[in-house]
């Protein structure tokens, strides 16, 4: 499997050996920015489940780091965007590992009964 060599020189060899589906199919694609593949290349590529991988290029594809073309997928041509979300996902890690987890249930608990002033009413 393949990385970009941005991912090679800011992550941690942790990060490195845990790399999660979605970050190594956007790293593959990052790599090889001058190609579209198929998610069963890809999958064959990086010696992933074709399944995950077909999953993580939709949730790539949701939030706008990759292109999907008939049965092809690329990276964006936005270097800017993907930065964004590589630094978003570098410190979400961090933050989790440092503080633990978001608990939803937690937040909903605490959630006060009236919206902000600055939430317009919808009527």
């Amino acid at each position: 499997m393949s990385i970009d060599r941005d991912t090679f020189e800011n992550a941690s060899e942790g990060e490195l050996a845990d790399l999660s589906v979605p970050d190594q199919v956007l790293g593959f694609l990052a790599a090889n920015a001058d190609h579209a593949f198929k998610a069963r290349e890809i999958a064959s590529r990086i010696d992933v489940d074709e399944g995950a991988v077909s999953t993580a290029l939709s949730r790539l594809k949701s939030r706008d780091l990759v292109e999907h073309k008939a049965t092809y997928w690329a990276v964006i041509d936005d270097d800017e965007r993907l930065e964004g979300y590589r630094g978003y996902e570098r410190a979400t890690a961090l933050f989790n590992d440092q503080l633990g987890t978001e608990d939803a249930a937690a937040w909903r608990e605490h959630a006060p009964e009236e919206s902000h002033p600055s939430v317009e009413d919808e009527r």
